[in-house]
C-alpha cells in the first residue's frame, strides 16, 4: 500500500555534553569536538501528500518565513534529488509542525526538523536514499543535520559532520530556556572565544564515564564564557542550575542543562525553577525514534 501521510514524526532536541573549539580552517569554519546527546523532547511534524508538486508549510512560525525554513529547504532538496534520479517530480506535500523547541537555543531544533523531514519524505516518496546519502544531502543546510539522520548519540569532529557512535549514560536532564536568542555567528566571531583547546579522543570520554563520572562533567563548552558575557540571562541560568549539579550551556546557547540520575531528582529541581524561565525535563535517548522509517 502506498503511504500518503506520515503523522506524529518526532524531531528530538539534542544537547552538546561538551563542545571544544580546536582551531579554524582556512575557509573560516571552526574545527569542533563534541558529544551529541538525543533527548525525548522536541518538535513533532506531520506530512500529507498533495495532488500537485508544491511543498507547503501549513503552520505559521513567527520569525521564520516559509521559504527560509530549513524544513522546506530540505524537502525541496530531496524533491530535486528524486527528480534527478528518476526523471519524475514527486508529489508535493503539506507539512505541519508542533513547535516546542526555542529558536536560538542550542538544542538543534531547526536542524532536527529538517532531518525529520528528509527521513519522512524519503519514505513517503519511496526515494530509496540511504542514511549516508540523506546525511550528505542535508549537510549544506546545517552542520547538525547529519547527526540527527545518523540517529545515534555521537562523538563529532570537524565542523560536526564526522560522527562516531558513542555510549552515553541513562539519565534525566533539566533544561532551562533563559528567554534570549543567541545568534551563533556572534559567538563564533567574538574576540574572546577560545579556539585552541587541545583535542580529546572518544576513548577519553568513554574512560571518564567508565570511572563513574557524570557525562556533563567532561570537558567544557568553549562558547559558554562568551555567551554568558554577552547575554546575562544565560549566565544567570548557569549560576542558578549550578547549585544543583554541573550546569552547562548547550551549543552556542542559550539553553542550559544539568544531568540527574533519576526522574525524581529532576522533578525536585524543576519545582524550584524561578517562574521567569521556561524549564523542562527530558530523558536521554539512545537512538532517534525516526530510525525505523529509514
Amino acid at each position: 500500500m502506498t503511504l500518503t501521510t506520515l503523522n506524529h514524526c518526532p524531531a528530538p532536541a539534542k544537547l552538546n555534553l561538551f563542545l571544544h573549539v580546536n582551531g579554524r580552517r582556512a575557509d573560516g569554519y571552526h574545527l569542533l569536538q563534541t558529544v551529541f546527546q538525543l533527548l525525548d523532547h522536541g518538535d513533532t511534524l506531520h506530512f500529507a501528500l498533495r495532488d500537485d508538486t508544491l511543498i507547503r508549510r501549513v503552520t505559521a512560525l513567527a520569525g521564520v518565513p516559509e521559504e527560509q525554513d530549513l524544513i522546506i529547504r530540505a524537502a525541496k532538496l530531496l524533491q530535486a534529488e528524486v527528480l534527478r534520479r528518476t526523471g519524475a517530480l514527486p508529489r508535493g506535500v503539506d507539512i505541519a509542525i508542533d513547535k516546542v523547541l526555542p529558536m536560538g537555543g542550542g538544542l538543534g531544533g531547526g536542524s532536527s526538523d529538517a532531518a525529520t523531514a528528509l527521513m519522512a519524505l524519503n519514505r513517503l516518496w519511496q526515494a530509496g536514499l540511504s542514511r549516508e546519502e540523506l546525511m550528505a544531502l542535508g549537510l549544506p543546510l546545517g552542520a547538525d543535520i547529519p547527526f540527527f539522520i545518523f540517529g545515534e548519540n555521537a562523538f563529532a569532529e570537524g565542523v560536526g559532520e564526522a560522527l562516531q557512535p558513542v555510549a552515553t549514560p541513562e539519565c534525566w536532564y533539566v533544561v532551562i530556556e533563559p528567554g534570549v536568542q543567541v545568534p551563533t555567528a556572534a559567538i563564533f566571531c567574538a574576540e574572546g572565544l577560545t579556539r585552541n583547546t587541545e583535542p580529546v579522543t572518544i576513548a577519553d570520554f568513554s574512560r571518564h564515564l567508565a570511572e563513574g563520572n557524570d557525562a556533563g562533567g567532561f570537558g567544557k563548552n568553549d562558547l559558554q564564557q562568551v555567551a554568558c558575557s554577552l547575554f546575562k540571562p544565560v549566565a544567570d541560568a548557569v549560576e542558578w542550575l549550578g547549585a544543583y549539579g554541573e550546569a552547562r550551556m548547550t551549543g552556542s546557547g542559550a539553553c542550559v542543562f544539568s544531568a540527574f540520575g533519576s526522574q525524581e531528582e529532576a522533578d525536585a529541581v524543576l519545582s524550584n525553577v524561578p517562574p521567569v524561565w521556561i524549564a523542562w525535563k527530558a530523558k536521554a535517548l539512545n537512538c532517534h525514534p525516526m530510525l525505523t522509517v529509514l
